[in-house]
């Protein structure tokens, strides 16, 4: 039998970070590398701060942040401790076979977090730990450092067959945890799989929260059962998108938010399609939709 006793550990040690961290205004997932990734100029807020237009400068934040432009980012960006974590492996669900890259351990995680990549991507993107200015490695260290796991699957289709492993992932994932939370995250094309979980009144019992980032607008949320359920969301945009347009779906935030609606919004001025990938603040986001 499994000795578990290491994970309930890492979990109780969360659990109390969680509640001085959330007395703090903060959340359960202490700093790390803040000075690299959170040190970020809002230039224009509203709603309390629910709603900020950050500064981005191409210059500044692609080639003075990585060593090879949109290759390869800096080393002080990266740390590859989680790479011992770390594995590629095929999980046989409901809905057929799935492959992943799973960063944590596959039982008794204290939350996890789950990435969809775009058109075109596979389990590889959401793993890469020197592109996207070296976020992804951020958020394997975020997740890690504080007993959770992160998934990076490949997905094939966009339609309700992908919902379908998806939201047998998500079961998956909350049962290997006991029941601890999930966070489902959506980039570009993705986020077709985050609207289509979003009406799965299973899938959602099973989520805590979700982001949504430089995703397509969906303006049949508001009769989805996670709207019903009122869990918190997240969407981060570039405003110079040229996929999907950031005011449609500031559109959708307005009225989230008009209702009050656990919601925010990270706009990147003069971001293009895919710097939310690159920019979003993992550390922040997750804090803020685990303590909703």
């Amino acid at each position: 039998m499994p000795n578990f006793r290491p994970l309930l550990a890492a979990f109780a040690m969360l659990s109390m970070v969680a509640g001085a961290a959330k007395a703090a205004g903060e959340g359960p997932l202490p700093p790390f590398k803040d000075d690299l990734f959170s040190a970020k100029t809002v230039i224009e807020s509203r709603d309390g701060g629910d709603y900020e237009i950050v500064d981005y400068q191409e210059m500044r934040d692609i080639n003075g942040r990585d060593q090879e432009p949109e290759r390869r980012v800096k080393s002080a960006y990266v740390d590859l401790a989680p790479k011992k974590l770390q594995v590629d492996e095929t999980l046989s669900l409901t809905s057929g076979p799935l492959a992943v890259t799973r960063v944590g351990q596959a039982e008794g995680a204290s939350f996890t977090v789950i990435f969809i990549h775009g058109r075109d991507g596979d389990r590889r993107l959401g793993a890469n730990d020197w592109r996207f200015g070296g976020n992804f490695n951020r958020l394997k260290n975020l997740v890690t450092r504080s007993g959770g796991t992160y998934y990076a699957p490949t997905v094939k289709r966009f339609d309700i067959s992908g919902v379908r492993q998806i939201s047998d992932l998500i079961a998956a994932a909350k049962s290997a945890s006991g029941g601890h939370p999930v966070i489902l995250s959506c980039a570009s094309m993705g986020s077709f799989l985050c609207w289509g979980i979003t009406r799965e009144a299973d899938a959602v019992k099973n989520l805590s929260g979700m982001l949504i980032m430089g995703g397509a607008p969906d303006p049949d949320f508001f009769k989805s059962a996670f709207h019903k359920a009122k869990l918190p969301i997240w969407f981060t945009h570039g405003s110079a998108d040229k996929v999907y347009s950031f005011e449609d779906q500031t559109a959708i935030y307005d009225r989230l938010h008009k209702a009050k609606y656990p919601v925010r919004f990270t706009l990147f001025e003069t971001g293009s399609h895919g710097t939310p990938v690159r920019m979003t603040d993992w550390r922040r986001v997750l804090n803020w939709l685990l303590t909703q």
